[in-house]
């Protein structure tokens, strides 16, 4: 096999992962936006065409324009921190519908958690949970939640941009007895973050890599921490970007607005040492890596 079809039956495998598991893997569906201006003009030439003058509240790669605008500002050296426009949700419906939720929840109650979710649950178990409360961006049916509530986390937050999950993961956690410790919001934390209690822990699972702007996104998150935050991210490496670019690729093929993307594990750090977060666990997967981080004191 030649080094592009290598590169496209791993984009292949890796879109299977992401697509039926909390990534938004994605099980955790990304429930951000940015607002802002943009400061590079192939960004404002792409996004001119649009109306509206509201800050994005949705997934800037939900509408083809924005992502052809995301695109561009990346290939020029341009900023992609910023847009002006407001993105149409029902992009991110085509992949986070019913079906989707059913897919996940299906698989949760045959094969529980996936290795990566795991770790993520033994990291924060390690630090204790009794008497913890949990907030978790996107986290699809909520099989992490599930799982830190029976450890001893007292009650769970999750938010959203779509409500498909929210069927099965009701089924979840009646089947669980844990319905009345969850509250499950449609909220967009980086446009309103104020909207949201802090928790005692932030879960991000298989989601910063759905986010092109990953300082947006956990600055936001990294402020409702009051002790520990976790999440994890694809390797960022010559194969791991290979596979996005081919994964990308496909999906630009099947004209399809979802795309994904693979950030510096050191600059995500940076953005989260500056709200006083420091790295206590690293896990270094071929297919999923995980950071783990406890606040550090005053």
């Amino acid at each position: 096999m030649t080094p592009v079809g290598v590169a496209v039956s791993l984009a292949v495998v890796h879109t299977s992962i992401c697509m039926g598991g909390p990534l938004v893997g994605v099980a955790v569906t990304p429930n951000i936006g940015v607002g802002g201006r943009s400061r590079h003009s192939a960004w404002d030439s792409a996004v001119s065409g649009r109306d509206s003058g509201e800050s994005c509240t949705r997934w800037p790669w939900c509408r083809s324009r924005l992502d052809i605008a995301l695109w561009t500002a990346r290939e020029t050296g341009g900023d992609t921190h910023r847009v002006n426009k407001c993105c149409d949700p029902r992009g991110c419906d085509q992949f986070f519908g019913p079906r989707f939720a059913r897919r996940l929840a299906k698989r949760y109650r045959k094969h529980g958690l996936d290795k990566t979710a795991q770790r993520i649950v033994n990291f924060v178990d390690q630090h204790g949970l009794e008497g913890t409360t949990v907030l978790e961006i996107g986290g699809g049916v909520g099989e992490i939640q599930i799982e830190l509530l029976k450890r001893g986390a007292t009650r769970a937050t999750n938010l959203e941009l779509v409500d498909s999950y929210d069927t099965e993961a009701q089924r979840l956690l009646q089947a669980a007895g844990l319905q009345h410790r969850v509250e499950r919001r449609r909220h967009d934390i980086a446009a309103d973050p104020d909207g949201v209690e802090p928790a005692d822990v932030v879960v991000l699972h298989r989601v910063i890599c759905c986010y092109p702007d990953y300082e947006r996104l956990l600055g936001a998150t990294a402020g409702h921490a009051r002790r520990l935050l976790v999440f994890s991210y694809p390797p960022h490496n010559a194969a791991g970007r290979a596979v996005v670019a081919a994964q990308n690729a496909i999906l630009r093929l099947l004209r399809k607005g979802f795309r994904t993307f693979n950030h510096p594990p050191d600059a995500m750090l940076a953005v989260l040492a500056e709200h006083r977060l420091r790295p206590t666990y690293a896990h270094r997967g071929l297919g999923w890596q995980v950071a783990g981080l406890e606040r550090a004191p005053t």
